[in-house]
């Protein structure tokens, strides 16, 4: 027997189990790990995102306020609008049905992937049920930035504070 062992056989037999059972719980929580990296979906607003630069396909949200006048509407059932924070914007692509509540000026949060041209192509669309309520990463990433509008009026972006 080698010098590091034990020299008690139950401790002996502790050790062995302990070593083959070691490797596969270290294989079981790498494999859970690795399976759950997919479905975690990462807030950015757009500054946050021009800053992180997520790369393209992976599953992020975005969040901020749809720019006055800039949604667009397809017949084939895609809708164009850009979201903007204080200093950037990120244009987004959604096809489908958009939320009863969705309009200019009000907070969304779009649930999708940026394509390597840069949009974000939005596979949902989720937008504040009133004045009072608005996605809490939203509201944190606008109060950092002194956009909060608390009574549900829209920012006034270029003009004094």
């Amino acid at each position: 027997m080698s010098g590091w062992l034990p020299k008690s056989p139950k401790a002996r037999r502790r050790l062995i189990i302990l070593a083959a059972v070691a490797p596969v719980l270290v294989l079981a929580v790498g494999l859970t790990l690795w399976g759950l990296s997919d479905s975690i979906s990462y807030f950015y607003t757009p500054s946050q995102a021009a800053a992180a630069n997520p790369p393209p396909n992976r599953s992020v949200q975005l969040g901020g306020l749809v720019q006055t006048g800039s949604v667009i509407k397809h017949g084939d059932g895609q809708v164009e609008f850009l979201v903007l924070d204080q200093t950037m914007s990120d244009r987004i692509v959604f096809q489908g049905d958009l939320p009863d509540l969705f309009r200019e000026g009000q907070g969304i949060v779009a649930t999708g992937h940026f394509r390597t041209d840069g949009v974000f192509e939005a596979k949902q669309v989720l937008a504040k049920h009133d004045e009072r309520y608005m996605p809490k990463e939203l509201t944190a990433a606008l109060k950092k930035q002194g956009e909060w509008r608390g009574d549900g009026s829209a920012p006034t972006y270029g003009s004094s504070k």
